[in-house]
């Protein structure tokens, strides 16, 4: 988001509250992944799938986001998950992008 302010301030509270996992849009260009350092008491559900763009991403695009993902953020904290919006994608296009995270999901993890 271009008119996004710098930094996060609202990570402290976010971690600090009772949620146990918290899910973020990753897969959108220019959000910073580091943020998932702001919330170390949190499991972080990640979205490594563009749900705003109808290409099908392949499971090693998938797997780079994940291991982007682990750079800042340990394996048993994190949870692989689709960008919000899976509504409006046709039946055929969700079943392929969600097809191609587990695909994914088992280059990175196995």
């Amino acid at each position: 988001v271009a008119d996004k302010p710098a930094g996060y301030a609202f990570l402290d509270e976010l971690d600090a509250s009772a949620a146990d996992e918290i899910s973020i849009e990753c897969a959108q260009p220019k959000l910073k992944l580091d943020l998932v350092q702001g919330l170390p008491s949190k499991r972080v559900h990640v979205g490594v799938i563009d749900l705003r763009d109808e290409t099908v991403e392949t499971p090693e695009i998938v797997a780079e986001r994940i291991q982007a993902a682990l750079a800042y953020l340990p394996a048993e904290r994190l949870v692989v998950a689709p960008d919000c919006g899976m509504k409006y994608l046709s039946r055929e296009t969700a079943f392929r992008k969600l097809s191609n995270m587990v695909a994914g999901r088992n280059l990175v993890i196995g």
